[in-house]
């Protein structure tokens, strides 16, 4: 029999999970949604052609709960979810920072639970969700996550513990690019360039690096020193890089990431 899937809080990522698991082949007849206002809720039955319901029936009905509301919303849904959902449920979070004993404790005993984090990149099918089984999860349930979040990506397995580093890493990754790009795009325009031609350039050269790191099998130093001539542009660029400590900003930047990461998890919201 089909295992039944319900998104709750569906979003932007949890549409996108959504429509991932239909292009698998998962039947729109075992999927049900769930949404904080009633017309994003009928929009999202519009438009993929699945069941949305109330919190409680999707507890009810579903073998699998993929929940995508925000970190501060958690515990209210677990509020509502718990009388109505029994511990053969796996429970799929994706909420930044909470971990799995936060629904181990609040739900039935023995009820499995996974954590993921996910990137926007979902959207175009580009995701990368790292993944972690909680204390009654089994080998089952992973691949059962894993199948879901493949739909949109990439996954990887890892211990709980390394889950707050993959946060400020894969789960913010995204923002740290962008940022870059709108710099690179506002020294284009110092340099003469049309804010439009200096956009495309650099997110051309983005893509290119990017599938170059994936399938060359390269160290990403041994790229970067192929186009880094002696006495060279590039070297000159990298120097004033290393001048301006962008390396250690970037190390910074990504335990601030972390560490707000573990406030979120103890609860500092």
């Amino acid at each position: 029999m089909a295992q039944k899937v319900a998104v709750l809080g569906t979003g932007k990522i949890g549409e996108a999970l959504l429509s991932g698991m239909i292009r698998g082949g998962r039947s729109t007849d075992d999927l049900m949604v769930t949404a904080r206002r009633p017309e994003r809720a009928a929009e999202l039955s519009r438009r993929h052609g699945v069941a949305a319901v109330g919190n409680a029936e999707a507890a009810q009905q579903a073998d699998i709960l993929i929940l995508t509301v925000k970190p501060q919303d958690m515990g209210a849904l677990l509020d509502q979810l718990a009388p109505h959902t029994p511990a053969d449920k796996l429970i799929i979070s994706g909420a930044a920072g909470i971990p799995t004993t936060f629904f181990e404790e609040r739900l039935a005993p023995g009820t499995p639970v996974i954590r993921v984090m996910t990137n926007t990149p979902a959207l175009v099918d580009e995701a990368m969700s790292v993944i972690s089984a909680g204390t009654h999860a089994t080998e089952t349930h992973l691949a059962h996550a894993e199948e879901i979040f493949n739909g949109v990506g990439k996954s990887l397995r890892v211990p709980e513990s390394q889950q707050d580093a993959t946060t400020a890493l894969s789960g913010s990754g995204p923002a740290y690019f962008y940022f870059l790009v709108e710099a690179m795009t506002d020294a284009g325009i110092l340099l003469g360039l049309p804010r439009d031609k200096a956009h495309d350039l650099i997110v051309q050269a983005a893509i290119g690096a990017a599938v170059m790191l994936r399938d060359s099998g390269e160290h990403p130093v041994t790229l970067r020193e192929n186009v880094t001539s002696p006495a060279g542009t590039t070297i000159n660029a990298i120097r004033e890089l290393e001048n301006h400590g962008v390396r250690a900003a970037l190390i910074a930047a990504l335990e601030a990431a972390r560490d707000r990461s573990r406030e979120l998890a103890s609860g500092q919201g």
